[in-house]
This record gives structure tokens, sequence and C-alpha cells, in this order.
């Protein structure tokens, strides 16, 4: 697993500085930390995931400013000269184009992508970056992945778009986002994929070493030793153990769990047990032996490849590649949300990297 350690080595500082859109708690930002770059300043309008970024020492200002208001910019330059910034990142809010939510085109979140082209016109920053969901790319026939990228080519840069599975490159999560890249002298160049099917980071390799919980109280110790390269990658020599609460599941939805098969979910329940979820993703049990599935927001579809409960916020980070020493702020249903939300740690430290040996060599 020598990939998999090259992945999590933090570089050198860079001196280039990114401002943060839409941050969330910090998945972006951390892999653009960990490649190197200053976080200028991080923007949301969850207060929580600030707190949480906050407690991190991810950014030099954290602003909670609300990107659907007209002057959202001047929050901005009252703590950052535009001149200053060099990378713009951004994961606008992705209800509005996912293929499980509503597709209204007329929905004003489908719309927040624009406070990105208002700070790129304005900033004028070397490159900048977009997450989204994967279902953007031919929701409405491309009319609105089309319109993004001609939006930003009028403003001079070339933009490359790819939808990337962040289980390619290191993460114990199968998550398809799609990527938005746009450079000023040259069109960005994806990375390759790092990992094949027999080589992804598992769900037992990401969680083996944590307690079980069986006893339904917070540990806030290890309890075993790591057993795999990733887990002692992602402890970070953490010394404490921290947001790995128990959920309190009734006898009843315990009972359904025991009945899921490892990698199966309610298609494999009998007849007349889990009726109350009868959705795609219901009563989902991961496989240790595969990453998981995409962690979402709601955190109570999914349950652990061996314990009969859903994973604790700290499995869910270490899903979502952030290291055991991020520390994640606000009650466990915010948090939940925060993690579900987030990029994934070690793809966006990929991306950033490789943005940064592109402008180098440009």
């Amino acid at each position: 697993m020598k990939k998999i350690h090259q992945i999590f080595q933090r570089k050198e500082k860079n001196r280039l500085n990114v401002i943060d859109l839409f941050s969330g708690c910090g998945g972006l930002s951390l892999g653009f930390d960990m490649a190197g770059y200053n976080i200028k300043a991080m923007i949301d309008f969850d207060k929580d995931s600030l707190l949480t970024a906050e407690k991190n020492d991810l950014a030099e200002h954290y602003l909670n400013l609300d990107l659907f208001e007209e002057d959202w910019i001047k929050g901005l330059t009252s703590k950052v000269k535009l001149n200053e910034v060099d990378i713009i990142v951004a994961g606008p809010p992705c209800q509005g184009f996912s293929l499980t939510g509503p597709r209204n085109l007329d929905d004003k979140r489908n719309k927040l992508y624009k406070a990105v082209f208002e700070l790129v016109e304005k900033a004028k920053p070397k490159a900048f970056l977009i997450e989204n969901v994967k279902g953007m790319a031919t929701l409405y026939n491309g009319q609105v992945k089309d319109d993004i990228v001609q939006e930003f080519t009028k403003l001079g840069y070339k933009v490359t778009t790819k939808v990337l599975n962040s289980r390619d490159f290191g993460v114990p999560q199968s998550r398809e986002r799609l990527f938005y890249i746009g450079m000023k002298k040259k069109e960005f160049e994806f990375p390759i994929t790092l990992f094949e099917k027999d080589d992804f980071t598992t769900c037992r390799e990401a969680l083996a070493d944590l307690p079980s919980l069986e006893d339904l109280e917070e540990i806030l110790t290890y309890t075993s030793n790591e057993s795999s390269d990733y887990q002692k990658l992602i402890k970070n020599e953490s010394k404490k153990l921290s947001n790995h609460q128990p959920t309190r599941h009734t006898p009843e939805v315990i009972e359904v769990i025991k009945q899921v098969p490892e990698g199966g979910n309610h298609k494999d329940l009998p007849p007349g047990v889990g009726e109350s979820r009868k959705f795609n993703e219901a009563w989902t049990r991961y496989h240790g032996d595969k990453p998981s599935k995409t962690i979402d927001t709601g955190h109570r579809n999914h349950f652990h490849y061996e314990y009969n409960r859903v994973p604790t916020v700290r499995e869910n980070c270490r899903l979502q590649s952030f290291p055991d020493t991020f520390e994640m702020q606000g009650t466990k249903t915010s948090q939940n949300k925060q993690i579900g939300n987030a990029a994934p740690v070690l793809l966006a430290k990929i991306l950033a990297e490789a943005i940064y040996d592109q402008i180098k060599g440009s």
C-alpha cells in the first residue's frame, strides 16, 4: 500500500492562497491545506460548519455569509484583498441537482454557482474548482453543465470537467462527483486513477481498529491496534478518540438490521420485515471488504458491516478520509450533515496537487 502513504503525505507550503465558497466543515480546504496551499478564507452560511473548521485551524478567516445575498462579496473583501486570491474552490449545495432530489431548474440552489462566477470575475484567480453531484453533467440534457462551462470560458478560462469516484484515489468510499476545473493558460489534465478494484481501500481497512460500542457508551480512547496502513495514517498520531458516539436504536430497528447480510439491503430482508423503508438505499449494510456506499447527510440508512448500528460520526469521518485529529463541532445531527456534505479529503488533496503542478508548469 505504498500509494496510500504517498497520498497522505503532506506537501511543503506553496504560497498560493485559496478561498473556499460553500466550504462546509472543510473537505476541500483540508485537502488543499495538505497539498501545501494557504486557506485564506472559508465561507459558509452554516455556523456549525465554520465552528468545526475553526476548531481545526484550517483558515485565516471564517466568514458566516449568505451567498444568496447580492452584497455578500463585501463581507469577504473586508477581510481579504482580491489580488491575494490565487485559487477559488467551491462545493455549491447539490440538492437541486441531485438525482434523488427534485429536479427543478428554477430552484435558486441551482444558481448558486453564480456566486463562484462573481468571485472569479472579480478576483481573476489562477484557477478554480467546482465540485457537485454527477447528475449535474446530464441534468436537463446537460444544460446546466454547458451554461457553467460557457460562463467561465467567457472570462478567459479553459474549463475541463470530469466525474471522479473517490474510491479510485484511496478513499474507502464509492462517491462519484462532477468536477469543473478552470485554468487561464491551459486545459487542466485530471490525474489518472490510482487504485483499481482489487486494491480499493475497504471499510474494514478504514474502521476495524475502532471500538464496537456494543455497550452503547461513548469511548474516548483507542481499544485496539491499527491493522492496516490506512488506519495508521488516518489516526494521524491522535491520542484521543473523538466523535465516536453510538446511536441508540430501538429493539425493533436492531432486529431488522440483524437480518441484513453483509453488503445487503432491504431487498435481502424476509417478507414483511423492514416495510417502513423500501427505497434504494434503505437498510444498506456495508461490506467489510469493499468501500462504503456514498455517505449521505441523514446517516440513518446505512449500517456498519459488522455491528448492528449506524456508523458513528468518527467512522463516517474516516470513510470521508478526515484524519482522527479532525474534531467535529455541533450536535450529532449537525456533525453527520457536515460530513455527508463534505468532499473527500484525499481526493481534494490529489486534485490540489495536480492544479499546483500544472500552474507551475504552464
